[in-house]
């Protein structure tokens, strides 16, 4: 099977329903369908093989959707990057994963980078072997090939994510479909980075199923989105918690008319919002608000949806269709109603492993269940109440940061001994990145805060650079030398 064949039934049964709206650019599932099938084309022409690697390095545009079918088209597999990385990410990343291919904008300098891949920019030369190759060109065929390596943040340590399979991922568009709604009606606004996991997910299923995505990257103002999901008339929006929390403060009283006027459904993932948020959202912005519970490694797990009471509105909700979820102890063995322990869960669309990387499959993958690394625990009714994270990932904004990278970027400072970064809890944007440092031997005199925020800016997108440096003259740590990361967020004053 492959995904990219439900395109050709869009273009044979709605041939001029708008499938991909930018701007005032509007691409009708018949051009979709043809672009799509040019670019696998030429994709093939440079070589690419099935089951190979191609890096999309690419902004939100209709171009990287075309390249996110074209290369499932192809049977190759895409490593997503997020094009605001810098070269020295995106290289590690190419690098980890041996991408065959990478794809990059025009004006981007990935070209430029050493490496052994290919590098395909966005030019006059790429869009005139487009225009060259044949849209009827057969392709391989395979029973489940791979689709996409769900990366869900870079790294400059040692990357890891699971190779999701065509099938897999169209489990998980049958949990968009059952769950949140998606049909060929549907008028999607994507209003988050195409690089981030759901994101992709959503603008993919919407097109499969022949629907319409429009367009509407960040940054934009909370009033711009407004106007543009109201003028396009959008059925469906997805928004991380921060950009949920901007576009309240704009509502006034609680009884004025909603401020999305035609959405059936707005949903969020990638943070918890506080019970009262909820409440107040539901008035001021949409009545039908969902919060969904997953990660890009394991799809989709849960979700609180807008009719579920009230008393359960600090919960993540019950399961999501085809998904089963479990509570368990350090024995995997399950815990009684009531009591914390791991959440673990599987359903049709859950990776069975880490690309590559045996070890840390052990950990997330087990007898066909995943282990996020989170803890909570369930209500007699089922609901998932979430009690903290066993991992240290940040999630600031909706986007997941790992301490681990920005620890290894500031020890690389040369007045830097040791460093610890943890989450700062935070109303905007759910957790903030703080990081304590011990200066090298007379380094506190030569070295500030300002001068190492800078240093990770210089070599890391700038969402993962620490909102704050503490400088300290030792970490605290325990009996056998781990730094006790607890304690340090102890010391953190509220934002």
């Amino acid at each position: 099977m492959n995904l990219a064949d439900a395109l050709a039934d869009n273009a044979h049964r709605r041939p001029d329903h708008a499938a991909v709206i930018e701007g005032g650019r509007v691409l009708s599932h018949s051009e979709f369908f043809e672009a799509v099938r040019r670019w696998a084309a030429a994709l093939v022409g440079l070589r690419v093989a099935p089951g190979q690697i191609v890096g999309v390095n690419l902004k939100d545009t209709a171009e990287h959707l075309i390249a996110l079918y074209a290369i499932a088209r192809a049977g190759a597999a895409i490593l997503p990057m997020d094009w605001r990385w810098t070269d020295h990410e995106k290289e590690s990343v190419a690098g980890a994963f041996g991408a065959q291919l990478v794809i990059s904008e025009a004006d981007d300098g990935f070209g430029a980078l050493d490496g052994p891949w290919q590098s395909v920019r966005l030019d006059p030369d790429w869009q005139g072997k487009v225009a060259a190759a044949d849209p009827g060109r057969t392709f391989p065929e395979s029973d489940d090939p791979p689709l996409v390596l769900a990366l869900s943040s870079g790294t400059t340590g040692t990357p890891k994510g699971p190779l999701i399979t065509h099938r897999q991922f169209l489990a998980r568009f049958m949990i968009y479909f059952v769950t949140l709604g998606f049909n060929e009606r549907t008028r999607y606004l994507c209003a988050t980075p195409l690089y981030f996991g759901g994101s992709r997910g959503y603008a993919m299923c919407a097109l499969y199923a022949g629907a319409t995505v429009r367009l509407s990257p960040p940054p934009h103002e909370a009033p711009e989105l407004v106007a543009v999901a109201n003028d396009f008339g959008a059925s469906h929006l997805f928004l991380v918690p921060t950009q949920l929390r901007r576009v309240l403060v704009l509502s006034g009283g609680a009884e004025e008319t909603p401020l999305f006027q035609t959405l059936d459904l707005l949903f969020s993932t990638g943070a918890v919002l506080h019970p009262e948020e909820r409440d107040r959202l539901m008035v001021r912005l949409c009545p039908r608000y969902l919060n969904f519970y997953g990660s890009t490694d394991g799809g989709g797990c849960s979700a609180l949806l807008w009719h579920d009471p009230e008393s359960v509105a600090a919960s993540v909700g019950r399961p999501v269709f085809g998904a089963r979820m479990e509570i368990v102890d350090g024995d995997d063995r399950r815990v009684a109603t009531g009591e914390v322990g791991r959440i673990r869960y599987r359903h049709p669309g859950t990776a069975t492993g880490y690309y590559n990387n045996p070890e840390a499959s052990l950990e997330a993958f087990r007898d066909g269940w995943y282990y996020p690394g989170d803890l909570g625990w369930l209500d007699e009714d089922g609901y998932l109440f979430l009690a903290g994270r066993a991992t240290d990932m940040i999630i600031r904004g909706g986007a997941n940061i790992y301490p681990a990278e920005i620890e290894h970027v500031l020890a690389l400072h040369p007045k830097v001994h040791e460093a610890a970064v943890v989450g700062w809890s935070s109303n905007e944007f759910g957790e903030e990145v703080a990081a304590f440092v011990v200066p090298r031997q007379g380094g506190a005199d030569a070295v500030s805060g300002d001068a190492l925020i800078s240093h990770c800016r210089e070599r890391l997108a700038p969402y993962k650079a620490p909102r704050q440096i503490f400088l300290l003259d030792e970490l605290p740590k325990n009996g056998v030398g781990k730094i006790r990361k607890d304690q340090l967020a102890a010391r953190l004053p509220p934002l």
